[in-house]
């Protein structure tokens, strides 16, 4: 991917990445940095062992945002591009009132990104840098029974939106919209017994890393970049014809839940019910 013709060199481009020590932002970090750029990463847990540097960071404190980010435009002289990509996911059904799991997601994915991109301002504008935001296939078209990860990333993408009105006269912003990678982000929700499989396609890992860092490389940057050609069409349908997207889900999600998918899950007790019900009329 890298070393296209559409696409500017990496070489010293100077970039930060958040969530840089997970699944997605590592392997994006380590591509980049084997590319030339110059990456700083930032992430609440460092692994320690990765090839460019990862600063501590909770994208949740504000004071820690401010002094994570500060220290990176020292390291790196200033930012070119910055990339959402931390984020978070659980269950959260829409048809129960909003906890504490519902508050964590909003913090991280909608909240942490904007905390994070209005700390970078500054050195953006001077660059004529660009963001990219590692949003979701999942802001444009919702699955049940995830309702916060759904909204915190369409609010992500609303946000982007805005960003790039106000700064686009010097800065660029791409929003990304993978489908589903297999990464530890899923482990809460299969362990509460309500696996998207079946509901999502996943996605390998390789491709969606290669359309975040084309998002950072183009020369003439993207507004919205689907990762595969399945999911350029779901997000097409999703924006021109809804209630088909709609009807696809509504339909796989009766599947699976007749199926049994969903039995021992106490969190999707309300939907089984009514399927039940529906079932015997």
């Amino acid at each position: 991917m890298i070393g296209q013709p559409s696409l500017r060199s990496p070489q010293g481009l100077r970039v930060v990445i958040t969530g840089a020590s997970g699944t997605i932002g590592l392997a994006l970090g380590q591509q980049l940095t084997a590319a030339g750029a110059s990456v700083v990463g930032l992430d609440l847990a460092p692994r320690g062992d990765e090839s460019f540097p990862v600063l501590a960071c909770d994208i949740t404190d504000d004071a820690s945002v401010d002094s994570a980010v500060a220290e990176a435009i020292t390291r790196l002289g200033g930012i070119d591009v910055l990339v959402n990509n931390a984020g978070t996911g659980g269950p959260a059904p829409a048809e129960l009132a909003p906890g504490a799991e519902v508050r964590r997601q909003l913090e991280i994915n909608l909240l942490g990104t904007w905390r994070v991109s209005a700390a970078c301002v500054d050195a953006l504008v001077a660059s004529r840098g660009r963001v990219v935001m590692v949003t979701s296939r999942m802001a444009v078209m919702q699955l049940p029974l995830a309702a916060a990860y759904g909204a915190s990333k369409r609010a992500m993408v609303a946000y982007a939106d805005a960003l790039r009105l106000e700064l686009g006269t010097h800065v660029s912003v791409t929003c990304v919209y993978p489908s589903a990678v297999r990464s530890p982000i899923h482990d809460s929700t299969r362990d509460a017994g309500l696996s998207l499989e079946g509901m999502s396609s996943y996605e390998p890992l390789e491709g969606v890393v290669d359309a975040i860092a084309g998002a950072c490389l183009r020369s003439r940057p993207r507004r919205d970049v689907s990762t595969t050609t399945r999911g350029a069409v779901e997000f097409w349908l999703a924006r021109h014809l809804p209630s088909v997207t709609d009807r696809i889900v509504l339909r796989t999600l009766a599947r699976r839940t007749r199926a049994g998918s969903f039995d021992s899950a106490h969190l999707a007790a309300g939907v089984v019910e009514r399927h039940a019900a529906e079932v015997a009329r």
